[in-house]
């Protein structure tokens, strides 16, 4: 299978996904209840929190693919930020395999530390309901 092939399939495969995301959000929304008063409520033979998880499922389906788009294309990323960002000449711009794995996974662990960071803070933030 060709590169563009390959490029072609996972760019559908993100085009299905992110319409599955926008109806089961949409249907959790829209065809809900609230989720305080969704007790008993069923779609297709399954509750709202089944959706919810689904929702959650293909939530991370969708990064895990969006991360593996970007790799495909971390040439390009990495030629654009050195060109017009950085404002260099396209021959400044190439940078080896091994720079650009480095700037890869640096800018992965940035970003895992900071979805963790956000989390940890809703975590320790969160306010459970008053005592009656």
């Amino acid at each position: 299978m060709s590169r563009t092939s390959i490029n072609f399939v996972i760019d559908s495969f993100l085009l299905v996904i992110t319409v599955l995301l926008l109806f089961t959000t949409a249907v959790l929304r829209f065809v809900f209840p609230a989720p305080t008063s969704a007790a008993g409520w069923l779609l297709w033979g399954q509750d709202y929190n089944a959706w919810s998880n689904f929702q959650f499922i293909v939530t991370v389906v969708i990064g895990l693919s969006l991360l593996l788009h970007i790799m495909m294309h971390w040439s390009w990323v990495c030629g654009v930020i050195i060109t017009k960002l950085l404002k260099r000449s396209a021959r400044e711009a190439k940078l080896d395999d091994g720079a650009q794995t480095l700037w890869g996974v640096g800018m992965l662990i940035v970003v895992v530390n900071i979805l963790g960071l956000l989390v940890g803070a809703a975590y320790l933030t969160v306010q459970p309901p008053p005592a009656p």
